[in-house]
């Protein structure tokens, strides 16, 4: 008798012990059930890596905004300690005013389409998607673009040269450094979707 109960108290524990795994095993399934059993599976995609959330652009120091921040800056700096005028005084204001006018517009365009994509303009952030609408059917760097044109109107409004210098220097660094690194983190994050893209629409303009 007493062996009769230790029989049935083995096969209980083993029961038990194959009803946690089977649970387990139904917790870690990708699968969801609705209320009416409908699968509601959604497969992960092979090709982004476990840790694409925090996976961003290696930009270090070299990010776009401090780099033109620092090119207008040591421009100003340099045109006050000893003006360099290239254009003739009846060019410059309506000529750069026009440019930061178009600049202006041109990165608030740029930003309300990465925002209507929920895409983050910060590279800092990860990149969600790839946007092709807008000027980005033009552009791949159209924010880019939008401070080199603004820098641009700043040194013709002014009339210095210096400005311009800076702005070539600004505009060498991102074109050598930063949008490479870019590319090579949005190659890796979309792989086919951003080299199709890549192929067919120019880096600047």
């Amino acid at each position: 008798m007493q062996c009769r109960l230790r029989a049935v108290g083995v096969a209980e524990r083993r029961g038990h012990r194959h009803g946690v795994a089977r649970a387990v095993e139904l917790k870690g399934s990708a699968s969801v059930l609705s209320d009416e059993g409908t699968d509601l599976t959604v497969a992960p995609q092979s090709n982004v890596p476990s840790n694409a959330a925090q996976d961003v652009p290696r930009l270090g120091l070299m990010r776009p905004p401090l780099v033109y921040l620092a090119s207008l800056v040591i421009g100003s700096l340099i045109q006050l300690a000893m003006p360099l005028p290239f254009l003739p005084r009846t060019l410059t204001a309506a000529l750069g005013a026009s440019l930061v006018v178009v600049a202006i517009a041109l990165f608030s365009y740029s930003v309300a389409k990465f925002r209507a994509a929920r895409t983050p303009v910060p590279a800092r952030k990860p990149t969600t998607v790839i946007v092709r609408t807008g000027p980005y059917r033009f552009s791949r760097n159209p924010i880019y673009l939008a401070f080199s044109l603004f820098q641009l109107g700043i040194a013709i409004w002014v009339n210095s040269l210096w400005l311009l210098a800076t702005l070539v220097a600004a505009v060498a660094l991102i074109h050598s450094i930063v949008i490479p690194r870019e590319e090579q983190y949005l190659e890796r994050r979309f792989g086919a979707q951003y080299l199709d893209y890549k192929a067919s629409v120019r880096r600047w303009l």
